[in-house]
């Protein structure tokens, strides 16, 4: 078997994991670069995501510790949208990405890794962007670092 090696990813393999909601850490510690939090608005954050399953794979995330999307005000489902919406304008500019896939896995039974704590999904996407890689060989090649990403979606929002 191949192996694709990946050296940068031990570091966080190896670390004891932290107790509790990782999105509610990431939001009170306000260690924005450590944590990757890229952008902080009113009602909500956005994070990159650690295990992405494409360059440029975003999280927007309430403030608040919510679990269903039906209990989140009007104004966070504002902040939110409008929080994607940003996003989207930066992804398109920055990475030149040609789509997207947007969405949530609400609870556990629908896919939810971190089913406490409701977020949404931004994952670009680019004609072409899926290959033999995952089905022949299970492995998914990401194009860019997380510190690298994180600085380029930093300068793109910092233009706005």
């Amino acid at each position: 078997m191949d192996k694709l090696w990946a050296p940068w990813r031990i570091k966080y393999v190896s670390q004891k994991k932290p107790k509790g909601c990782i999105f509610c850490h990431a939001y009170k510690e306000k260690k924005d670069t450590k944590n990757l939090v890229a952008y902080r608005s009113k009602h909500c954050f956005v994070i990159l995501n650690l295990f992405p399953y494409n360059n440029g794979h975003l999280m927007v995330v309430p403030n608040r510790h919510v679990d269903s999307l039906e209990r989140l005000t009007d104004s966070e489902i504002l902040d939110i949208n409008s929080t994607t919406k940003k996003m989207l304008i930066i992804l398109k500019k920055s990475l030149k990405c040609q789509g997207f896939n947007i969405g949530m896995n609400i609870g556990k039974m629908a896919g939810a890794g971190i089913d406490k704590h409701i977020h949404s999904h931004i994952v670009p996407r680019w004609l072409g962007d899926t290959n033999f890689m995952p089905s022949i060989a299970k492995t998914k090649v990401i194009s860019q670092s997380l510190k690298g990403l994180y600085a380029l979606l930093k300068k793109g929002l910092n233009k706005k």
